[in-house]
């Protein structure tokens, strides 16, 4: 029986986004408190549905609105590892850095839910040459930050050898579990304007043109696949304003009638998990 999964998925960022790259400027720090608007409008929105979420949120979001972080958790959606400060594991220093900067954000979480996080999300999607042993040395589940396939998860790699002047060498298949997603599929890259001396995102885009290529690439796994699993990354800071929630409730509702099921990120790994185990 074809089973098709969709993961709506939540990088509730707030503050911590603009704090990090040091644009701390009345104007910007709205700009994150306004995700703390758009929390709590989604999280309406799912529990109007019934759709439990996964929500990536950074330990200083959790820090500085434990109220609403209680209630994403009550409310029984998942809630996966997103740096403490939103810091790209890419940019940090050193394996030591990386790994102060993981801890950090799991004992946030685990302040909230009593448990560390099974799943996690890179700031910025950029990982470094440690993180994969990191997420494995600190009993991560799966991760889900890298694109190598749209709606297959597969089994993250380590020890990969990339020189410009041969082929690649390719690693070990460890026991971490990617939940692979893309830039097309997440809000920030079509909506949110940003300006600075060094970078223009335009953004803005219309909600009509990008909800169609969402649901269209929700077909193209129905038409061709038996079993998938299709992963939507939201801002609340982004998605949260008015004509974009329409848009996340239409989506919702064709996702649904097109025949998808619901899921969390971490009950989504176990089901590849189940299937890779019996088909081996």
């Amino acid at each position: 029986m074809a089973r098709h999964l969709v993961c709506l998925t939540f990088d509730f960022d707030a503050l911590s986004s603009w704090i990090w790259r040091g644009e701390t400027t009345p104007t910007q720090i709205s700009r994150g408190e306004f995700g703390v608007v758009g929390a709590e409008r989604i999280l309406a929105l799912l529990n109007r549905y019934g759709i439990q979420a996964t929500w990536f949120v950074p330990g200083h979001t959790i820090d500085t609105y434990p109220e609403i972080c209680q209630r994403i958790y009550a409310a029984g959606h998942e809630i996966g590892h997103h740096g403490y400060l939103h810091e790209p594991p890419a940019t940090l220093g050193s394996r030591a850095e990386e790994e102060v900067v993981l801890v950090q954000g799991n004992e946030a979480i685990r302040r909230l839910t009593g448990a560390p996080a099974r799943g996690y999300r890179s700031p910025s999607w950029d990982l470094s040459q440690h993180t994969v042993d990191l997420l494995l040395a600190h009993g991560f589940s799966y991760d889900s930050s890298m694109m190598a396939h749209d709606d297959q998860p597969y089994r993250v790699r380590r020890g990969d050898v990339i020189t410009a002047d041969r082929p690649i060498q390719w690693g070990e298949s460890t026991r971490l579990i990617e939940l692979p997603v893309s830039w097309s599929l997440d809000d920030y890259p079509h909506f949110e304007y940003r300006r600075t001396e060094n970078v223009l995102q335009e953004g803005l885009r219309r909600a009509g043109d990008v909800f169609d290529n969402w649901v269209d690439d929700f077909r193209y796994m129905a038409q061709t696949v038996d079993w998938g699993v299709l992963t939507y990354t939201f801002h609340p800071q982004v998605s949260g304003r008015g004509h974009r929630m329409l848009l996340l409730d239409r989506l919702i509702q064709s996702l649904g009638e097109l025949g998808a099921t619901f899921i969390r990120m971490d009950a989504a790994a176990e089901e590849f998990k189940g299937r890779s185990e019996a088909q081996s």
